[in-house]
């Protein structure tokens, strides 16, 4: 069970093409945010969606699937850890970022013309 300790499952849709660069160590690292919607019925009766973001970071061949085959409003299922950084803006101001790091993706939804939703890395 200790592998449970730090673990997320996430079912959403891309916000935008996943943003690809090359680290300091010259690595491979893609970031991208995902939307995972939510409804309830609030005390009126009325279904009330609720969209959260997500932040990702993708390394090494995690990263270069998300750049060939990613794209804005794609729907994916992602499995990964969290992770919390802080730094310091040019104000001076302490920022704090929550982001998921990715272990797994496969494509979610209807079956894609290039393979279908079984793809996963």
């Amino acid at each position: 069970m200790s592998n449970l300790r730090n673990s997320v499952r996430l079912v959403g849709f891309l916000g935008r093409d996943p943003e690809v660069k090359l680290s300091a160590n010259n690595k491979k690292v893609a970031r991208v945010s995902i939307a995972t919607n939510d409804s309830y019925k609030n005390d009126k009766g009325e279904r009330v969606e609720e969209t959260q973001w997500h932040n990702l970071v993708m390394w090494d061949k995690t990263a270069a699937f998300a750049e060939s085959y990613l794209h804005k409003g794609t729907e994916v299922s992602i499995e990964g850890r969290l992770t919390n950084r802080v730094y310091t803006d040019k104000s001076g101001v302490k920022k704090y970022y929550t982001e998921v790091v990715v272990n797994e993706i496969m494509f979610a939804g209807p079956k894609r013309e290039n393979g279908g939703s079984e793809t996963e890395i």
